[in-house]
């Protein structure tokens, strides 16, 4: 048991209480603490602030150097010191946020190796490299008269609450910042797109702002939300196909550097989702990765498979979070951007304002000066005998003229005047004067006249950045559609698998039993027992599905094309029961009943169709039966495909001995309706952009390119087209007649030529323009009438001049490896495919003239043409000359 003490008298009972009342709880001291810390990281660490678009540290180094700024390079080591002064933090965080702000190409102009963002090389040591302010950052960053100052940590100095930033350098650059509680991640946008988006806020106009990353590369913004939390941005590296056995990728995603993309491959090829041979990383000034396929691996498939495993395609969630009146708040790009765009007109009307006040300083003094002169008001001086006086006297002088002068004048403004030297008062030119004070006056006004229309002068401001500045600013980042890839299709066989039928285990570590096909590690198995049921479920080493295996496959979701023809007896009733129904959606490791779920049914027949055949069976019955034909055959085409749980159509109510099949089936599906999604630059089933019609197994697609050679590929839907490398893509009719006009480097003239299309070899590309280097396709069109407007030239320096020519008028048709008919002119210098004109029947066709025919008229207006004028003609005369 505890003693009780008690105090023995009252002096020490006083010092209890006293102690008492100076306790302080240690839980909230630590709160405090903790709230002042986490404060002062997002103030004055991580996050920026909206006025300038800059972080504490990043300030200071501009700050700095603006001091040292002499228009030559300085050390960055040097750089760092003179920070240091303002930033209390150390010399690592300056010269990391220093070397991170000079790969940005904006606000510096560098010197010396600064590393490089594609290979995520680092910059070399301070010492060794130097910088200084760009022109664009003196332009936009400075200006003390416009800054608010403050002591810096120590008291010493004083720094800027924040730079006068007229420019939206936030969104320029982007940030990205960890605080305590919260992070900010805002992503860079481009130069010229920033300016013609403030330029269009002060309009009044509507804007859209997407990211632009320095490493390119694609980028599909259509979930970006306006860069706000909550948003996704999915961005590809640039892949082209070098040759059936290589790939190349140009352009790599932000965020990552050829170093990790390579060893990103190289993991996904040990993890066998890939087959590569090498990956050769040939960076220079250039990105440049050589990844060699395995031999028998699909480009387009690999293409897909480099985007679904690696860091060819990653995923940024922007979260623009900017300090705001000294607190976070969490915005968008839009309302950032229109932030930093009133901010640049305020800025500019004080810059106004200020030059207002001194051009009407210098009228002031400049007409008191006059007057002084002029007037000889100085030589009233000479008596006086106290500088009070002379002060007087010159205050009397001026009287008369105080209503000349905006304001009154003051005794600064006198003693000023007393400063006069005798040397300039006897100098003094009048017209030199007046001529100073019209510059002054003219001046003046233009600035009063900015101030009075203050939105448009800030445009001019805006499109003076532009034309200064946006040279080599062009936006880097192709914005386009992607689609979803899906990982198990695209993924290499990567394992075998197995099936143990009567066992009832299926994976791919059962060596010793029965080999079904090779699949990959990710893929999902379907499985059909002799009792019925079916379910799906995914690849294992070894896993147990169920005794009496009749059939196990890789299943393919949504594969509406893959058809199940399946006989099976009801337990109850006796009936034997046809149906033919797919599998596109289930439930992993759910077992699916596919007859009436009564005891003992059983399946007497079942094939899996991957393109919906219905084969022939023959169907034997008991010879204890009452069916008086105990053989009789049964087409599965008489049977609709529905859905898995269907009870099907009655085959027979007797007993049936043994099914066999009889004929093979053909496919009751019909070919696949097959569409081309110009965005995407692939093909589809889904209804997605233009139709090309419905293919059989033996259709393929012809595939015109710019570059002027064509290839014939099949219609799956894992093939990839470049939609900027196209000129024709459609279903391929080897009766079609191709059109083209185009550029002969050997000859150095222009043909056209028309052809068809003789060769069968699939994926292989042909040029039909020639092998010879420089020479170019301008038009290609499979249309059957084709009108095509060809602007040229008739001598190397003429005139300009247009016409339409109707190749099928002008040129028979040849072999696609003819040269053509040349056309007539020294220099093309543009051509364009127009609307075709509809005939009923073919006809003698000539030239058109430009006159006749406008590139948007109506077909009506197209087949009921003026009569050509006599120029015309001579110009058609002269193209048929050469047919």
């Amino acid at each position: 048991m505890s003693e009780i003490l008690e105090p023995t008298d009252s002096n020490e009972q006083n010092n209890n209480e006293e102690n008492l009342h100076h306790q302080i709880v240690v839980s909230g001291l630590y709160e405090n603490w903790f709230l002042e810390y986490a404060s002062y990281v997002i103030l004055e660490r991580a996050v920026p602030a909206v006025e300038d678009g800059l972080k504490p540290v990043q300030r200071r180094i501009l700050h700095a150097l603006r001091e040292m700024d002499d228009g030559r390079f300085n050390k960055v080591a040097n750089v760092i010191g003179a920070t240091m002064q303002y930033h209390p933090h150390g010399d690592a965080s300056i010269g990391d946020a220093l070397v991170s702000m000079g790969q940005k190409n904006l606000l510096f102009d560098t010197q010396g190796n600064w590393g490089d963002i594609l290979t995520g090389d680092g910059a070399a040591a301070p010492r060794y490299i130097e910088v200084r302010l760009s022109k664009f950052g003196n332009e936009v960053v400075f200006n003390p008269q416009t800054t608010e100052w403050q002591l810096s940590y120590d008291g010493r100095k004083r720094e800027p609450v924040t730079l006068p930033v007229k420019f939206p350098l936030l969104l320029a650059l982007g940030v990205e910042g960890i605080a305590v509680g919260l992070s900010t991640k805002v992503l860079p946008h481009n130069f010229i797109e920033l300016l013609e988006a403030s330029i269009n806020i002060l309009k009044d106009k509507p804007f859209e702002l997407y990211p632009d990353f320095p490493t390119g590369g694609q980028m599909d913004a259509s979930n970006y939300n306006d860069g706000s939390r909550g948003g996704k941005v999915r961005v590809r590296a640039k892949i082209e196909e070098l040759d059936k056995k290589t790939l190349v990728i140009r352009e790599i995603p932000f965020g990552t550097t050829t170093t990790s993309v390579k060893d990103s491959i190289i993991k996904a090829n040990d993890d066998g989702k890939i087959k590569v041979k090498k990956v050769e990383d040939l960076t220079s000034r250039e990105v440049e990765i050589h990844v060699h396929l395995a031999p028998g691996v699909s480009p387009d498939i690999t293409i897909d498979a480099l985007y679904a495993f690696t860091e060819c395609e990653v995923s940024i969630s922007p979260n623009a979070c900017v300090i705001i009146g000294d607190r976070p708040h969490f915005v968008n790009v839009s309302k950032i951007l229109e932030v930093c765009t009133h901010q640049t007109v305020q800025l500019l009307e004080q810059e106004l304002q200020i030059r207002k006040g001194e051009l009407m300083e210098k009228l002031l003094y400049s007409s008191l000066e006059k007057i002084f002169i002029e007037n000889r008001i100085y030589r009233k001086i000479e008596e006086c005998e106290t500088f009070e006086a002379v002060l007087e006297t010159i205050g009397k002088g001026l009287e008369k003229y105080k209503k000349q002068f905006y304001r009154a004048i003051t005794q600064d403004d006198l003693i000023r005047l007393t400063e006069i030297r005798i040397k300039r008062i006897s100098k003094y030119d009048a017209f030199k004067a007046d001529e100073l004070m019209k510059r002054l006056q003219e001046e003046l006004g233009e600035v009063e006249e900015n101030l009075a229309n203050l939105t448009r002068y800030a445009i001019a401001y805006f499109k003076d950045l532009l034309k200064k500045y946006s040279k080599g600013r062009e936006r880097k980042t192709e914005i386009r559609a992607f689609n979803t890839i899906a990982a198990n299709v695209v993924a290499a066989a990567n394992a075998k698998l197995y099936v143990d039928r009567e066992g009832g285990f299926i994976g791919s570590g059962l060596k010793k039993d029965e080999y079904v096909s090779d699949c990959s590690d990710i893929d999902d198995v379907i499985v059909f027992r002799r009792d019925g049921k079916c379910l799906v479920t995914k690849i294992q080493d070894k896993v147990f599905v169920g005794k009496d295996i009749i059939y196990c496959s890789v299943f393919k979701k949504a594969d509406e094309r893959k058809v199940y023809n399946l006989v099976y007896l009801d337990g109850k009733s006796g009936l034997s029961m046809a149906k033919r129904f797919n599998v596109t959606a289930v439930t992993r490791d759910r077992e699916y009943d596919l007859t009436m779920g009564n005891p003992k049914s059983k399946i007497l027949w079942f094939t899996a169709n991957d393109n919906g055949e219905a084969e022939v069976i023959t169907v034997s019955l008991t010879a204890q039966s009452a069916a008086k034909v105990k053989q009789f055959d049964f087409n599965f085409a008489t049977v609709g495909i529905k859905n898995r749980s269907a009870q099907g159509n009655i085959l027979t109510k007797y007993s049936v001995r043994k099914i066999v099949q009889k004929s093979g089936g053909v496919s009751t599906l019909g070919g696949v309706d097959i569409w081309y999604d110009e965005h995407l630059g692939r093909l589809n089933r889904d209804e997605r952009g233009r139709y090309l019609g419905n293919f059989s197994n033996s259709d393929t697609i012809l595939v015109a390119y710019k570059n002027g050679q064509y290839e014939l590929t099949n219609y799956s839907l894992t093939n990839h087209y470049e939609p900027n490398e196209i000129d024709v893509l459609e279903k391929f009719d080897p009766e079609k007649v191709v059109s083209a006009v185009y550029y002969e480097a050997t000859q150095k003239a222009w043909y056209v030529k028309r052809f068809r299309v003789e060769t069968t070899t699939i994926d292989k590309k042909f040029s039909f323009i020639g092998e010879t280097k420089g020479s170019k396709a301008l038009a290609v069109s499979t249309q059957k009438f084709p009108r095509i407007e060809i602007a040229y030239q008739v001598k190397d320096r003429g005139p300009v001049e247009k016409m339409i020519l109707e190749p099928e008028g002008f040129i028979d048709v040849r072999g696609w490896k003819a040269l053509g008919n040349k056309l007539p002119f020294a220099r093309v210098k543009e051509v364009k495919i127009l609307a075709p004109k509809v005939v009923e029947e073919v006809a003698t066709t000539q030239a058109l003239p430009i006159s006749s025919v406008s590139e948007d008229a109506d077909i009506e207006e197209v087949s009921n043409e003026p009569e050509s004028t006599e120029a015309e003609v001579t110009a058609v005369k002269q193209l048929n000359l050469f047919s």
